[in-house]
This record gives C-alpha cells, structure tokens and sequence, in this order.
C-alpha cells in the first residue's frame, strides 16, 4: 500500500522579537477579541510548572512576565511581585511551554472522500484547501505557539499569514514557513511542481531561500541526485532540510546529509521493500516493516546510522492512528469545528476502514521504532500531519501526538519535552522557547489538573500566552466553528 495524504516540507522563520509584546493595534479587532490577558506584566501563582526538560512537575511555583519575557519561574514563596502587577491564581492548574509544532500544515484534504473514490485520477490530480483563517486559530487555541508548516501548497498565502500574526493583525502561532514541496515525476498532486533534474531543485531551494524560506522539505517521488542537490543548496544557504520519502531509502537520504525525516520508517523508508528500484516509489514499502521486529540486526542498523549522523525524526502518530481499524477518537469539539462537508467527508473514510488491517500493526511497530530511537539518543520531533483521511485537525492533533507519545511508552513528561523542548532545538531556537526559564519568551499553556500524570489535562486549555499575551482558547475556538475545512 502506498501512503497518500501529503505529509511535511520546510520552512520561513518569521518570529517576534524575543523580549518585547507583539503592538496589537486598535484596529487589529479580530486579535484583540481573542486576548484576555493583556497586562505588559503579570504573575501565574500557586501554579504546578513542567518546565519541558523531562524534570519532574514542580508544585506551588510562581512564573512571573514582564514584556512578552519570562523573569522568574520558581517556588511560590521566593517569588518578588511587584505592587500593582496582576496577579493570576493558578491554584490548581498547570503550566507548560508552548507547543512547536514539527510537523503542521496550513492546508486540510477536507474533499479527500469525494478525490479518492475512485482514485486520484480525476482532474490535474489530488487537491488540498488552504485554511489560512481556521487553521492558526485552532492552532492557537490548543497550545501550539510555534510552528513548521512542513510542506506547502499555497507558499505565498503561508507568508502572508506569518507576516500578518508577527504584526498582530490576526492571531495565530510564530510561523516557520516551508517552501513548495520538493516533489519528483510523476506526482499525485495538482498543487506540486514535478522537478525536472538535479539543476531545478538547486534552483528551486536557492529561490525559495530568496523569498524567505528557511528550510525545505522533500517529496515521495524525488531522486537521489536531485535530493542530493536540494540538501547541498539548502545546507549552502544554512537552511535545514527534511523530507517525507519513499523513491529515496532513509539510508540513502542520511548518506546525502539529510538533516530530518518525516513520519518514522514504517511508512516512509523503503529500503525493506521486496519491489523496490532505485529512485522508484514502490507500492509494497510498508510491507517490508509488517514482520521486522525492531529488534532485527538492521532496524537496529538503521537507528544507529540516524544517531550518529544526527538525522531527526519527526513522529507524526496522529495521522497514522486515523487509518487504524477502532482508532482515533471522534470528539465532539471536532465535529463542533469542521465545516458539514469536510465532517461527511472524514466519516466516509471512516467507514471504509476495514476491521483486519495491518495498519494496527504497523501502527504499534512505528511506536516501538520511536522508543528505541530516543533510547540510542536520536531526537525525537513531534507534530499531528493534519491530512489523510481528514481524522486529524490543526492543533487538536498536535495535542493527540503528546498523547500517543505516552501511549507509545514515553512518560507525560518525556512526551511533553519532546514536542516542546526538541523542537526548539531542531530549530535553533533554545535561547528563546522550548523551556520554561528566565530570559526565555512568555510562551506558555495554562491547563487545568496535572498532566504529568493524566496526559489527557492538557486539553483542557485555560489560558494560551505567546510572548506574554494572553489568549483565550474557548473564543478562538468559537471563531472557526463549523468552518474548519473550507477557509
């Protein structure tokens, strides 16, 4: 079987200066009727905080911001408030670092039902709706303050989107924006452009650098020569690079310097394919993972190549458990949120799933691989992929992927560093977000109850800051209701 729903590419870094609140105009109405907390300089009291380094939750602290900046986060007893700040009462509730997301999009297949039944044939080929309004929001609205689109169809809206939440005109997470897809011939997809050769997809990263892009992803159905092009000329421009591949073997990409790899290799490294030709995508490459234990000799080979040429990987559990027979959850603040069609469409899929599938074993293996992985040392990314059938949505599924982190045998702690802490450090950006600590930005999501020991609290969002302002999960969620999947 091959996988279809389009995973991640790379990106734009566009983010607000690390010690100072975004200047959320007047004007910027529909920002500002998010925020609840707008104060230059408050206090969470009598807060539980997991720092996101995998410590242990700390009890009766305090986390006092000044100017979008953290400068102190300890004991409740220790803490200097000055008169007239504001004062928040946490009691009760628990404060972590804002998600980074590794791997969202901007974009959701809200048709895939009506595209796919009877194959991706019809028209130039499979086509994903933008959600350059819905999809920060719900992004937002469930702790995710920073965020790799990790594959874009729409680069120019992306952009705009970006520039537009720095500014504060629309609220939204910082955005690290990726370039077009670096996609091989032939592909599935209307809104990708087949590379010609090894000279376009040079080409391709050194334009995209220009317009701003900051790092890049590649695609099912790219060449080795022309992979090994677009790393050399995204390292040239001290951009990273990532890929989703299939006609490329993971052991093939980390020999051309490949700095991430999507998904995990049970649906994306072919090398175990029984049908597999160089640079060809075959149909039978998860085959290959259904009846290899981790434990084999060559798996084992695998994570050690990955560690030692430091090559990250992103889990993306989230789109995987939507394909799984009994799997994925059907909540009500998703169907709450998506428009009727793109709900009709995830429900069709849905159905279709049949009860004997090997994607429940492929499924537990792919989350076996990602334990061995961090066990050898390899870093761990964390994001949803909110494509495939539809089953997983911006921000609802970055919060499932902590959860199936624990499922997968991380403790909440470990599970929360990852999509928090690792992130940042992909990205270079550990001065700044990643842990709770003094000097870092105010980018923090209050819950209520304690996730440290039941994973499932960290839904239940109260208050959501990015650089210190505050805002409020319930009317950002309100804002996109029934609308998620059509704009």
């Amino acid at each position: 079987m091959r996988w279809n729903p389009v995973g991640v590419g790379s990106v734009l870094w566009i983010a607000a200066v690390a010690s100072a609140q975004p200047q959320i105009s007047l004007q910027d109405f529909s920002t500002r009727a998010m925020i609840s907390v707008s104060a230059p300089a408050f206090a969470l009291e009598h807060v539980r905080v997991i720092d996101g380094t995998g410590a242990e939750a700390r009890e009766d602290q305090a986390v006092v911001v000044e100017h979008g900046t953290i400068v102190f986060s300890g004991p409740e007893a220790q803490a200097v408030i000055p008169a007239g700040m504001e004062r928040i009462d946490a009691s009760g509730e628990t404060v972590f670092p804002g998600l980074v997301g590794m791997h969202d999009h901007l974009y959701y297949s809200a048709s895939i039902a009506t595209e796919s039944a009877d194959g991706f044939g019809n028209g130039p080929g499979f086509y994903v709706t933008e959600l350059p309004y819905t999809a920060p929001r719900l992004y937002l609205a469930s702790g995710v303050t920073t965020m790799r689109t990790t594959g874009s169809v729409e680069p120019y809206a992306d952009l705009q989107i970006a520039a537009r939440i720095q500014s504060g005109a629309m609220p939204g997470p910082k955005m690290d924006v990726s370039a077009p897809y670096l996609e091989g011939a032939p592909t599935e997809f209307a809104q990708m452009h087949p590379l010609k050769d090894a000279e376009e997809a040079k080409r391709m990263v050194a334009f995209w650098s220009s317009e701003g892009a900051t790092s890049f992803k590649a695609y099912m159905d790219i060449s080795r020569a022309e992979l090994g092009a677009a790393v050399a000329e995204a390292h040239a421009q001290h951009h990273k690079l990532t890929g989703h591949l299939c006609s490329v073997t993971w052991p093939e990409a980390v020999a051309l310097g490949i700095d991430d790899l999507e998904h995990g290799p049970v649906f994306t490294d072919t090398e175990f394919s029984a049908t597999k030709k160089p640079d060809a995508c075959p149909t039978d490459g998860e085959a290959g993972w259904l009846h290899r234990p981790i434990s084999d000799p060559a798996v084992q080979s695998l994570i050690h190549l990955l560690v030692e040429h430091h090559v990250a990987v992103t889990s993306t559990l989230p789109v995987f458990e939507a394909m799984v027979p009994g799997r994925a959850p059907l909540t009500q603040r998703m169907t709450q949120a998506l428009a009727p069609a793109a709900l009709a469409s995830y429900l069709t899929l849905r159905a279709r799933i049949p009860v004997q599938s090997s994607m429940t074993t492929l499924f537990q293996r792919e989350m076996e691989f990602e334990r061995a992985f961090v066990k050898a040392g390899g870093l761990l990314l964390a994001g949803p992929d909110p494509t495939g059938n539809g089953g997983v949505l911006p921000g609802f599924g970055d919060q499932r992927e902590v959860e199936l982190l624990v499922e997968a045998g991380f403790t909440p702690l470990e599970a929360i560093s990852i999509a928090t802490r690792n992130g940042a450090e992909y990205l270079g950006r550990m001065g700044h977000i990643g842990t709770i600590a003094p000097g870092k930005d105010a980018d923090l999501v209050l819950v209520k109850g304690d996730p440290s020991r039941q994973i499932r609290d960290i839904e239940k969002v109260v208050t959501v800051f990015k650089d210190g302002v505050g805002y409020d999960p319930a009317r950002l969620l309100e804002s996109v209701r029934g609308q998620v999947g059509i704009w």
